[in-house]
């Protein structure tokens, strides 16, 4: 796991790895089941992180661990933690197990305050090594474990590790600050939890607040019922375009700008911008008429309707019931 600590390494913002982080989360919900991410409800608590200064190292270190493995449902897994000299924050030598090496970066010999998210983020990659779990690529994964770790109820600790000011910026992980706080948002509108209280940095409580205001519009977003008066009004406008052209390919009518956060609109004529996993609605041309297709607002698979108006349909991903108005 990488670490940012260092005065002439600004820490990344915004929402450049969410393509990725909604494929970790159909991902995610495909490998566990609905009821498999549901068992994870209960968060790792706070006074399990707790590791004062008086503490013996290699006992506390080890007493944390554990606390993680359980946290994770993984009773049959023993984690060893050792600390040396090293640049990543931590590492994981993944073998069939039971046992799991875990080696730390020797800067939280005194920085214990963050072990417990350095461990969150190792172990977590356990787990997703048992579930024969991953995706293409090492960047991919280490976003998927970033994010596993939120969903499933450990990575709040991760965005409590991060600390930025004029003299220190830290930040523990592969997501930016938003998207832990985006994928906790995630979590705590699917199983009614709210992290909030457990950040005790104002920076991160400042990541929570804009990552929930993301999901939050992604709950919004038409051809969910629930979508404003501007963004149904766009969608209309839409969907009469669309209508009036004809047949067709897929062209989308919405992306993903510079700064991540995704928006619905008619592209102009003739373009083809590329949709990604967490766009906005697109129409298609079927033989039996008119669809539409928009990722789910809780585990992101791609649905796809018909132009019907309002209709209710269940996600066979998460199985969340959504209420919409084609």
């Amino acid at each position: 796991m990488t670490q940012n600590s260092r005065r002439d390494s600004p820490v990344e913002h915004g929402f450049p790895h969410l393509e990725t982080v909604h494929a970790s989360l159909t991902a995610l919900f495909r490998r566990l089941t609905p009821e498999g991410v549901r068992a994870h409800a209960t968060s790792f608590a706070p006074a399990d992180a707790e590791f004062g200064a008086d503490d013996d190292l290699h006992l506390g270190a080890h007493r944390v661990a554990s606390a993680m493995v359980r946290a994770l449902g993984l009773p049959d897994a023993r984690v060893v933690v050792a600390f040396r000299p090293m640049r990543d924050a931590a590492t994981v030598e993944l073998t069939a197990g039971p046992e799991y090496f875990v080696e730390v970066n020797d800067r939280f010999r005194t920085h214990r305050r963050d072990l417990a998210a350095a461990l969150a983020h190792e172990v977590t990659h356990v787990l997703l090594h048992r579930l024969d779990l991953r995706l293409p690529t090492t960047a991919a994964n280490e976003i998927l474990t970033d994010t596993a770790a939120c969903y499933l109820g450990v990575g709040w600790l991760l965005l409590d590790a991060y600390r930025e000011d004029e003299l220190t910026h830290q930040k523990l992980g592969y997501l930016t600050p938003e998207e832990f706080g985006y994928v906790l948002a995630k979590r705590a509108l699917l199983l009614g939890e709210d992290p909030s209280p457990w950040f005790t940095g104002p920076r991160a409580y400042e990541a929570w607040v804009r990552g929930r205001a993301l999901a939050a519009r992604d709950l919004r977003r038409a051809p969910l019922a629930a979508a404003g008066g501007l963004e149904r009004l766009r969608y209309a406008r839409a969907r009469r375009a669309r209508r009036a052209g004809g047949g067709g390919g897929g062209a989308p009518t919405g992306g993903v700008p510079t700064n991540g956060i995704p928006t619905g609109g008619v592209p102009a004529k003739g373009s083809a911008r590329p949709v990604t996993a967490g766009s906005a609605y697109r129409f298609e041309s079927r033989p039996d008429g008119q669809r539409v297709s928009f990722p789910c607002p809780v585990c992101a698979q791609r649905l796809r309707v018909a132009m019907r108006g309002p209709l209710r349909l269940r996600c066979g991903v998460c199985r969340t019931v959504l209420e919409c108005d084609t």
